[in-house]
C-alpha cells in the first residue's frame, strides 16, 4: 500500500499488464489534495453532506472577510474558522441547502476568493466548534476582541468615521461606534492577559549606560531609529540611568523590543552635569533629526534590530573611504571592515551605502556616536557643494543586510 498525502492507495497489476491505482475513499476526503479530485464532482459527494464546507487552496493573505464576501451569495454564514498555515478554512452555513449550492458551484465552475481559485468539499464536521459557549449554538457574545498585530504606527481616529454606521451584512448588523472612556470595574492583576506586552507610557527608563561615554545626544542617536524623541534626562540619584520621553507608547515598545540587553561601550542596557561635560537634560521635541514626525516620513523608516551592517546616507559625494575611516578614529569608535557605496543618479546631491563592522556591538557604538554627525567639506575640495547643503548631516540606521 502506498500512502499519498494522507489518502490510502494501492497499485494493482491487472492481467492485461497495465497498472491501476486504487483509492480507499473511507479516508476523510478533507485530507486529499485538490490535485486528486475529479472535475466531474463525483468525489465531492462521497462525504455525507454537511452545513460545514471545507475550503482549500486559499492565498496567504486571505482573511475571514474575503470568505464571507465570496460565499455569502450561497446563503447566510454562521461561522468561519481560518487555518492560515494550511491555507484552508471551514465555513459553516445556516442551512444545508446553502452548503450544497457552494460545493456544487465550486465543483462545476471556478469560485475565486481574494483573486485566487479555491476548492470546496463537505467537511466531516457537522458544526464548527466555537472557542466559547461551544455547547450552545444559539448563545451569542456582544463583545468583540480586536487585536492589532505589529502596531508599528499609531492607529488614527479615522476608523470611527469610516466604520460608524456601516453594515456587516447588507441591511443588518449595523455598527454603532462611539468614543468610550477607559473604565475598569475591578482591579486587574499585573499578570493579567489584559495588560499584554504593550507599554502604557511614552517614557522609557534606560539603565546600564556608560557614565563617561553616553550623553543625551548619543541616546537620541540610538533611540531615534524607533520613534520620535521628546526629551532625554539623566538621573543624578541613579548613575548610568536616563529617562527617555518618546512620541508615543508604540515607540517605547519598539525600543524595548530591539534595544533591551544590547551592549554599548561594554555596558549592557537593561539636571546635573555628566562626566563628558554635556548637559544632563536636553529637549529634542523640535529637532529636524526626528524621523517619525509625519505619516509620510514614518513610512520610510524600516524598523530593524541592531546588526553588524549600517546603512549610511546624506553623505557628501566627494568624501572618500579613508576620510570616513578617519572620522571613526577621531571619535574613538571602531572602524568598519568593509565599505560599499551605492550607485547614485548623476543629479544626486548626496551618496549612500553600507558599513560592515566586526560585530553588532561595534556597529551600535558607531551609530550611537556618529549618527547625525555634521560633515563639513571645504568648497575648494568639492565643486558639487554648490548643489548641496554644507554641512551635511550623516544619517545612519541598521541595515537589513547581514554582511557585504
Amino acid at each position: 500500500m502506498l500512502n499519498l498525502l494522507g489518502c490510502e492507495s494501492g497499485l494493482r497489476m491487472y492481467p492485461c499488464g497495465i497498472p491501476h491505482l486504487t483509492f480507499d475513499l473511507s479516508t476523510p476526503f478533507d485530507r486529499c489534495p485538490p490535485s486528486l479530485l475529479q472535475d466531474n464532482g463525483e468525489d465531492a459527494h462521497r462525504i455525507a453532506p454537511s452545513p460545514v464546507v471545507h475550503v482549500r487552496g486559499l492565498c496567504e493573505s486571505v482573511v475571514e472577510g474575503d470568505l464571507v464576501e465570496a460565499l455569502e451569495k450561497f446563503g447566510n454564514i454562521c461561522y468561519v474558522m481560518m487555518m492560515p498555515f494550511k491555507r484552508q478554512a471551514l465555513v459553516e452555513f445556516e442551512a444545508m441547502e446553502s452548503a450544497d449550492q457552494c460545493v456544487t458551484c465550486g465543483t462545476n465552475e471556478a469560485v475565486n476568493i481574494a483573486g485566487q481559485q479555491a476548492f470546496f468539499n463537505y467537511s466531516t464536521s457537522k458544526r464548527i466548534t466555537r472557542p466559547t459557549n461551544a455547547d450552545d449554538p444559539n448563545s451569542g457574545n456582544k463583545v468583540l476582541l480586536l487585536s492589532i498585530q505589529n502596531p508599528l504606527y499609531p492607529i488614527t481616529t479615522k476608523a470611527k468615521s469610516a466604520l460608524n454606521g456601516a453594515d456587516i451584512y447588507a441591511g443588518s448588523c449595523t455598527l454603532k461606534i462611539e468614543y468610550a472612556r477607559e473604565v475598569v470595574a475591578y482591579p486587574l492583576p499585573q499578570t493579567s492577559s489584559y495588560m499584554g506586552h504593550a507599554s502604557s507610557s511614552s517614557v522609557a527608563m534606560v539603565s546600564g549606560l556608560h557614565p563617561a561615554k553616553m550623553n543625551c545626544t548619543r541616546i537620541f542617536n540610538l533611540f531615534c531609529l524607533y520613534g520620535n524623541i521628546e526629551k532625554v534626562k539623566f538621573m543624578k540619584s541613579v548613575p548610568g540611568t536616563a529617562l527617555v520621553e518618546m512620541g508615543d507608547e508604540y515607540a517605547v515598545d519598539r525600543s524595548i523590543t530591539h534595544l533591551n540587553s544590547i551592549k554599548v561601550f561594554s555596558k549592557r542596557l537593561n539636571v546635573f552635569e555628566l562626566e563628558d561635560g554635556s548637559s544632563s537634560y536636553k529637549d529634542f521635541a523640535m529637532t529636524r533629526n526626528n524621523r517619525f514626525s509625519s505619516v509620510g516620513q514614518a513610512s520610510k523608516n524600516i524598523i530593524q534590530p541592531p546588526a553588524a551592517v549600517l546603512h549610511f546616507y546624506n553623505v557628501p559625494p566627494c568624501i572618500t573611504e579613508d576620510e570616513l575611516q578617519r572620522l571613526c578614529t577621531e571619535h574613538d569608535v571602531p572602524s568598519f571592515i568593509k565599505f560599499k557605496v551605492f550607485d547614485a543618479k548623476p543629479s544626486s546631491k548626496t551618496i549612500s551605502g553600507l558599513f560592515e563592522f566586526d560585530n553588532k556591538t561595534h556597529a551600535v557604538e558607531v551609530l550611537t556616536v556618529l549618527n547625525h554627525h555634521q560633515i563639513r567639506i571645504p568648497s575648494k575640495y568639492c565643486v558639487l557643494l554648490r548643489n548641496g547643503s554644507n554641512p551635511y548631516t550623516l544619517k545612519l540606521c541598521f541595515s537589513t543586510s547581514s554582511h557585504l
